[in-house]
C-alpha cells in the first residue's frame, strides 16, 4: 500500500514508518521537525520520503493516490496538552479532523487514527475498561482524543474507513526516544543516577504496550480487509499488561538493582486505569503483542549500555515533549501558534 505517516520523525512515527517499509508498503511522511534533536542513536534502515511540513498545512493533493493514512502527529501527551488547552484543541482535534476530512476528499479509503486509553481517565474499584466502558478524560490532550474519535467516526461510509486505536502507555527504545514515558522515565532515572523516582505514591494503574506492539497493531489493520474494522474502537496492548506504578518501578529495580526508591505524595493526577485488550484480538487476529513489560526494562538497559547514555543526555529537553516546546519557545524558534519563526536547516544526517 501507498502509506502516508503523519509524525514520522517521533518516537512511535520512526518505528512506524521502517516496520511499513519492512512489510513492503510504499511509504511518504509528514512531520513538523519538532523533536527532530530526540536522536539516542542512528540505525541502520532503510530511507523514505518526507515532507517537513506542519499537519494543520496538509492539502488535498498531498493525499492524492494514498491507500491509507496512519495519522500520529499531536501534541503528545497529558502534560503537554495542558500547556496551552486552547492550542492543543486547535492542533490535535481541529487539525486531525481536518485532516480526516481532506484525506476522504482525496479518495483515501483507510484512516487509522492514533487514539489513546488515557479517554478512560479514572477507574473504579476492581474495573477493567472495555471499548464500550464510559469514558472520563481528564486532561485537554485525553478529551480532545475522544472528540476527534467522534468527530471522525461520522465521516465513515462505503469509501471511508476510520479504525481508533486507543494505545496503552507506550515503553521501550526507539531512535526518536521519549523519556517522559512513565517506564522509560524509571529507567533512565535508574542507568544515570541510580535512583528510581516516582513523581506518584505508586497507587495510579497504568496499562502498558512497546512502541513497536503499536505499531504491529497498526500494520495488522493495514493488512486486514476493512470490512472487519470499518469505524470501529480497539484498545492497544494487552490484558495482561496493567501495572501499578509502583509495580513498574519494581520492574525496573529487578532489571537496575541497586538503586534507591524513591516515593512521591499522592498524586493530585487522577488518572488511573486498567483496560482489556480482547477484542483487538478478535478484530485484528494477526496481531499479538510480542513484548512484555520486563522484556522492554531489560531492553532499555541493554540499550543505555550500547549508547553509553549519561545523564546529561537524559535530562535533555529533547527526549521530553513539553521541555523541548518550553525551550523552542523560549529561544523564540517557535511562535506562540507553535509554527516555526523560521525553518530549521535539513541535513544529509536528518532521519528518513
Amino acid at each position: 500500500m501507498r502509506v502516508f505517516i503523519t509524525g514520522v520523525l517521533g518516537y512511535i512515527g520512526s518505528w512506524m514508518a521502517e516496520e511499513a517499509v519492512h512489510r513492503h508498503h510504499q511509504v511518504t511522511g509528514l512531520d513538523a521537525g519538532f523533536y527532530r534533536q530526540a536522536v539516542l542513536y542512528r540505525p541502520s534502515r532503510p530511507k523514505w520520503p518526507w515532507l517537513e511540513k506542519d499537519v494543520r498545512d496538509v492539502t488535498e493533493d498531498d493525499l492524492r493516490g494514498v491507500d491509507a493514512v496512519i495519522h500520529l502527529a499531536e501534541l503528545s501527551n497529558d502534560p503537554l496538552g495542558q500547556l496551552d488547552p486552547a492550542l492543543t484543541r486547535r492542533i490535535n482535534f481541529e487539525g486531525s479532523v481536518r485532516l480526516a476530512r481532506l484525506a476522504k476528499a482525496a479518495g483515501v479509503p483507510r484512516f487509522l487514527y492514533s487514539s489513546s486509553c488515557s479517554v478512560y481517565g479514572i477507574g473504579e474499584g476492581d474495573e477493567i475498561k472495555t471499548e464500550e466502558s464510559p469514558v472520563a478524560p481528564q486532561t485537554e490532550y485525553a478529551r480532545c482524543k475522544l472528540m476527534v474519535e467522534r468527530a471522525v467516526s461520522e465521516l465513515a461510509d462505503d469509501s471511508f474507513s476510520p479504525l481508533f486505536l486507543r494505545n496503552a502507555t507506550a515503553y521501550g527504545a526507539s531512535p526518536a526516544m521519549r523519556f517522559d514515558l512513565v517506564l522509560n522515565n524509571l529507567a533512565g532515572h535508574a542507568h544515570t543516577a541510580r535512583r528510581i523516582v516516582l513523581t506518584s505514591d505508586g497507587t495510579p494503574w497504568r496499562p502498558l504496550v512497546h512502541v513497536r506492539d503499536i505499531c504491529a497493531a497498526f500494520m495488522a489493520a493495514l493488512e486486514t480487509p476493512r470490512e472487519r474494522w470499518h469505524n470501529r474502537v480497539l484498545n492497544v496492548g494487552s490484558s495482561a499488561e496493567n501495572f501499578r506504578v509502583r509495580e513498574i518501578a519494581d520492574l525496573v529495580a529487578t532489571e537496575f538493582p541497586g538503586c534507591e526508591l524513591q516515593l512521591g505524595p499522592r498524586d493530585p493526577d487522577t488518572r488511573s486505569y486498567r483496560v482489556s485488550a480482547e477484542r483487538i484480538r478478535e478484530v485484528l487476529p494477526a496481531f499479538r503483542p510480542a513484548r512484555t513489560a520486563a522484556d522492554g526494562v531489560r531492553e532499555l538497559r541493554e540499550t543505555f549500555e550500547a549508547v553509553g547514555l549519561t545523564r546529561a543526555v537524559f535530562e535533555h529537553p529533547a527526549f521530553t515533549r513539553l521541555a523541548r516546546l518550553r525551550q523552542l519557545l523560549a529561544r523564540g524558534r517557535l511562535d506562540a501558534d507553535l509554527r516555526w519563526r523560521e525553518l530549521p536547516v535539513r541535513c544529509a544526517e536528518d532521519p528518513a
